[in-house]
């Protein structure tokens, strides 16, 4: 590919082989997994590995109007990482270097690592990253802080801006701004560290991160129900939450059971309708009361078979399959995956009406769960050979979303809005948050460099 001349400048101005034009690797950026048919084809792809090349950057593209997309792992699952014709596109991936203090229990790394490495180097200074994505052995830290990515154990422990301290971010003009620090309390001026967690990308590049850390979480006790309808399920997760705020409290359907066990022979029960799997990791009595109330609450709420256990082999086991979900139900089709939200209350209505749109479009839809904070995962599946069905998939992803605001809750609990959800955004937040929303935009990236497309 001939390289026009203001690219050669850029070029020019960064490390050799930071500047990629092949086609053939530009390809493999177009798209994140939300596997957007929108998806441009970006003018360059750069990898930076510091701040100060990420300001070059930003520069040159600002110098001459070029717009800019930035990627982290390429996980996104609302095509918030989807590349733009004609635009820059940066990938964190390079940057990734981290260190652990342990005397202020905080990690500062840049946004390419992913999220495993960052728990795997927190454990070996004995401490503990809690913001746990079902992707989060291939997820970057980068990508979980422009989503303000949660996980399995958020019903407890938060999500990540909840261990967001501080973080070095580049502005439109260039500018790199630091933010927030390693102390815990900091209430000097507005809050502009929380600004940019969830912010996917639109105002700035967020090029470093301080992390709280947590001590290691307890030894934690799993209890399994299986239940004969989603119904009971969904009822059996108010009960247990009314009175405790359990570690995890995941949520699989028959279609997401029969996947997982179709795709790696877990032993899961085939004829439930729905499977709850929850943990305490209190210590002591108190876990043990914790349990009696889960299984007390699954048991009144209808629930086959009952089932605890301390062995810390056997619970992760029930977590690897929640995990291995999407996957697994990928294998039935193409995904079109939600990320929809509700308060407890409506959770059992939430899960209720999915199903009842699965029958009026007459699709496959299995939801799983993040119970315990209401936050759900349906997931459509369908052959996008076939028109007619395909059609119907994109109907009913409409109609979830419409749904989820009709009883009080979001379009998204942590996968972001991206390019595919946007157009629903107005309806969940109202004229005058979208209003401040883009007055909040255009004041910090005036001539819209960063991220076009996504969230507006």
């Amino acid at each position: 590919m001939a390289v026009s001349p203001p690219l050669s400048a850029l070029i020019d101005t960064l490390p050799e082989g930071m500047v990629v034009t092949d086609p053939d690797v530009l390809g493999g950026y177009r798209q994140d997994r939300a596997l957007d048919p929108q998806a441009g084809i970006p003018l360059a792809l750069v990898r930076p590995t510091s701040t100060e090349q990420v300001q070059a950057i930003v520069r040159w593209c600002a110098e001459r109007g070029v717009k800019l997309t930035t990627r982290g792992a390429g996980t996104g699952l609302s095509g918030g990482s989807t590349a733009v014709d004609g635009a820059l596109m940066l990938s964190t991936e390079r940057m990734r270097s981290l260190t652990i203090d342990s005397a202020t229990r905080t990690a500062t790394t840049q946004p390419g690592l992913l999220n495993a490495e960052v728990k795997a180097a927190a454990a070996e200074h004995g401490l503990w990253y809690p913001p746990d994505p079902s992707s989060f052995e291939i997820c970057s830290i980068g990508g979980n802080i422009a989503t303000n990515a949660g996980g399995l154990c958020c019903v407890k422990y938060g999500v990540t801006t909840d261990y967001v301290l501080g973080l070095e971010v580049v502005l439109a003009d260039g500018r790199a701004l630091r933010l927030g620090g390693r102390q815990i309390k900091d209430s000097a001026g507005l809050s502009l560290t929380k600004l940019f967690v969830g912010s996917e990308g639109v105002l700035g590049v967020i090029t470093e991160v301080t992390l709280r850390l947590l001590p290691p979480q307890p030894p934690a006790c799993t209890v399994v129900g299986v239940f004969p309808t989603v119904s009971s399920a969904g009822a059996a997760v108010l009960a247990v939450t009314d009175q405790l705020r359990p570690a995890m409290l995941e949520f699989m359907d028959a279609v997401a059971v029969n996947a997982v066990e179709d795709q790696f022979r877990m032993g899961l029960p085939r004829g439930a309708a729905a499977l709850l799997v929850a943990q305490s990791d209190a210590p002591g009595a108190a876990g043990q009361a914790e349990v009696e109330h889960i299984q007390a609450a699954f048991n009144a709420h209808g629930a086959t078979e009952v089932f605890s256990t301390a062995d810390p082999a056997e619970g992760e086991a029930f977590t690897a399959a929640r995990r291995a979900a999407i996957p697994a139900v990928e294998k039935l089709g193409t995904l079109l995956l939600e990320d929809v939200g509700v308060p407890l209350p409506a959770l059992p209505a939430l899960i209720d009406g999915v199903a009842a749109i699965a029958a009026e479009q007459d699709v496959t839809i299995s939801v799983i769960a993040h119970a315990g904070d209401g936050n759900t995962h349906p997931l459509i599946a369908y052959d996008p050979a076939d028109a007619g069905q395909a059609e119907r998939a994109h109907v009913a992803f409409g109609q979830i979303m419409d749904l989820a605001i009709s009883l009080g809750g979001t379009i998204t609990g942590e996968h972001g809005v991206g390019r595919l959800k946007k157009g629903w955004l107005p309806d969940q937040v109202g004229p005058d948050v979208m209003e401040l929303t883009a007055t909040i935009k255009a004041a910090l990236d005036p001539d819209g460099l960063f991220n076009p497309g996504v969230m507006f």
